[in-house]
């Protein structure tokens, strides 16, 4: 078992994976704390998209070993189908591969087996045009705030420079490195961080910084910030 420490933060490590508990302290820990949306965002990335599938593998998060789910209202086609099935078993037909009542007929496998398929790519391109959508009208609202002042979160930090969310609406921009004029910033990838190489001024994920907004890119959905 070995312990690691980041953001200042201690997460335990057992045979090299992260339990879901410790995942779990931890964002209770930051409850309230500048870098939470930031290190909540960063975990939920950090995860493998969850898929429509017929096999149950369990839910790491919640830690249960059988999972199935269906929202409420019913707005999505699989909610439909686990309907169904529940239905189904209450009816005592044949639901499962290995179900106390019977096995899947192989047709009926492979049509569950498509539509959760299908229901997965159609989910994923629903949540890529909702993110595309909103990004675009933060960048639009921005475009009308060329040169206002505001105050935000450092939400990423790479080699080129530092990503920064704006507090209230979340508009997300970059400060570039070559446009950190009062020092010569490097950055440390071990610790997330960009250094001054003269002041040793250091910027970290959940820092709070004033930013300005410098110039919007509408194709490109981008928003470029300055600091001040």
């Amino acid at each position: 078992m070995r312990v690691y420490r980041c953001l200042g933060h201690k997460i335990t490590l057992v045979n090299g994976i992260i339990p879901s508990h410790e995942i779990n302290n931890l964002l209770k820990k930051l409850e309230g704390k500048n870098e939470e949306d930031t290190v909540h965002r960063a975990v939920i990335r950090s995860m493998a998209k969850a898929i429509y599938s017929t096999e149950n593998i369990g839910h790491y998060g919640l830690a249960f070993k059988y999972y199935t789910h269906f929202t409420s209202p019913i707005r999505r086609y699989p909610d439909i189908v686990v309907h169904r099935l529940l239905d189904d078993y209450l009816s005592k037909k044949k639901v499962g591969k290995a179900s106390p009542v019977g096995l899947w007929p192989r047709e009926k496998l492979q049509e569950y087996e498509q539509i959760a398929r299908v229901s997965s790519e159609q989910e994923k391109r629903a949540s890529d045009a909702e993110r595309s959508s909103i990004k675009y009208k933060q960048v639009e609202y921005m475009s009308k705030r060329t040169g206002e002042n505001f105050e935000g979160i450092i939400s990423g930090i790479t080699e080129w420079g530092m990503y920064v969310e704006e507090i209230e609406t979340k508009c997300e921009g970059l400060v570039r490195v070559r446009d950190m004029n009062d020092d010569f910033y490097i950055f440390n990838e071990k610790k997330l961080e960009l250094v001054g190489q003269k002041k040793k001024k250091k910027y970290r994920l959940g820092d709070r910084v004033k930013i300005k907004v410098k110039g919007v890119d509408l194709e490109r959905k981008t928003i470029d910030y300055v600091l001040i």
